[in-house]
């Protein structure tokens, strides 16, 4: 019997979403920083053995007080991961305190297919605090089954995938063998860049910005190796943002390119030739038509 469907993880901002898809699929398919609403979109992680597929999916976590458009639209890839998930991975920080009125709880009371309440980063926290938790959480929610993991290091991961596989429904192969995602390239080297701005800048700048590749030209070096030829243009929502992406004498960007096209020729397998211009879009966060050119109606 051939098994498949639709696994959503959903949870709070840096509970680890990304890195569990990561670890589940096999492939860095979302950027993974220390900083919280990394992810903005909805990616799709796609594994395939010899007698199932699973489809992953990797959301935006939770914002309990949306303060832009963007956030709400975020907002509605959470909801729509529970219109067609077979398997719901309810991710939760260890670390973390839960109250009744999250947001994700809420609907999660209501929830009718199979709930697996998932603890990560259980290497930071007491067994007790580990019990606590869950007692408080199984009073909200009933979850099918409870599973403790650290995404980062793999501890847990096997069993969990394991019992995902067992929960699938029988159905078909909705992709290829060698599919890995439903994103293309020009998706993640714009994901990288903002890696990047994540790790480089602080305070507002890396929420601030959005990311358009203008360009992705597949070409050859004078020695006949592949080399993507690559142009983006970094959108800050405010005209004092500018400089300070761009850096004294032009500093902080060309650190940034350099970064960025290290990480891309990672992924891609290929040299890669980086262009960074950098453009104003006021209040693009609040602004329909931008939100709509940046994919967040998709």
């Amino acid at each position: 019997m051939y098994r498949s469907g639709f696994v959503n993880i959903i949870g709070r901002p840096n509970a680890g979403k990304s890195t569990l898809m990561n670890a589940l699929v096999g492939e860095r398919m979302s950027i993974i920083t220390a900083k919280p609403q990394t992810t903005r979109h909805r990616i799709f992680g796609i594994l395939t053995g010899e007698d199932f597929q699973i489809v992953f999916s990797d959301t935006p976590g939770a914002i309990q007080e949306p303060h832009y458009r963007m956030q709400e639209m975020m907002n509605r890839y959470i909801n729509t991961s529970f219109e067609d998930a077979d398997v719901m991975l309810y991710l939760v920080d260890a670390q973390e305190e839960y109250n009744e009125d999250d947001m994700l709880i809420g609907k999660l009371r209501h929830f009718k297919f199979p709930l697996y309440l998932v603890f990560n980063k259980i290497d930071a926290v007491s067994t007790e605090r580990l019990q606590e938790t869950e007692a408080q959480l199984r009073r909200w929610i009933k979850p099918e089954k409870v599973f403790q993991i650290s995404a980062l290091e793999g501890t847990g991961v096997p069993d969990l995938l394991a019992a995902i596989v067992a929960e699938l429904p029988e159905g078909p192969q909705y992709y290829p063998d060698d599919q890995l995602t439903d994103r293309n390239e020009r998706f993640f080297v714009s994901e990288i860049i903002r890696e990047q701005i994540l790790e480089q800048y602080h305070q507002e700048i890396p929420y601030s910005v959005e990311i358009e590749i203008e360009s992705f030209e597949e070409t050859e070096t004078k020695d006949g190796a592949e080399l993507a030829r690559i142009s983006a243009i970094i959108y800050v929502s405010r005209k004092t943002q500018k400089p300070i992406i761009i850096g004294k004498g032009g500093a902080a960007i060309k650190e940034l390119g350099s970064k960025a096209r290290e990480r891309m020729e990672d992924f891609l397998q290929r040299k890669v030739f980086l262009e960074l211009h950098v453009k104003i879009r006021e209040d693009w966060r609040d602004d329909d038509s931008a939100l709509k050119q940046f994919g967040y109606e998709r």
